[in-house]
């Protein structure tokens, strides 16, 4: 009686080999989809342009003086001074130096004197 051999079970890299060639195809098929630009296109430099508070913002500073177009003012009084519309959202502009606390308590002042949104806005990094 003649003994049969074994198989030896069969490996399941053949089936991982396509399917990481399968994905590798499908990828550089959808990379090719988007159009290049045009070679001769220059983009816009933004590195050198200096930053600017939006002209209705206003500025908190590290003393903790509030401004509005250059001039102190007080945050209570001026939300009072402002139409509904002007009133729904507030920007905020603080000094990287100010403190937390003191941009927290602004934020609260102008909340409860009638601001809907108090905004901060900051500069966005590039790291």
């Amino acid at each position: 009686m003649r003994r049969h051999a074994k198989r030896a079970p069969q490996e399941p890299t053949i089936a991982l080999i396509n399917v990481v060639f399968l994905l590798l195809v499908f990828f550089i098929v959808a990379g090719t989809l988007a159009r290049p630009l045009d070679a001769d296109l220059r983009l816009v430099r933004t590195a050198g342009l200096d930053g600017a508070a939006p002209p209705d913002a206003l500025v908190l500073h590290p003393d903790g003086r509030v401004t509005h177009a250059g001039a102190g003012i007080d945050p209570a009084a001026h939300v009072a001074a402002l139409d509904e519309t002007a009133r729904a959202v507030l920007r905020v502009v603080p000094d990287r130096e100010a403190p937390a606390a003191d941009l927290v308590a602004l934020g609260r002042t102008l909340r409860s004197a009638g601001a809907g949104r108090v905004v901060i806005v900051t500069e966005r990094g590039l790291e």
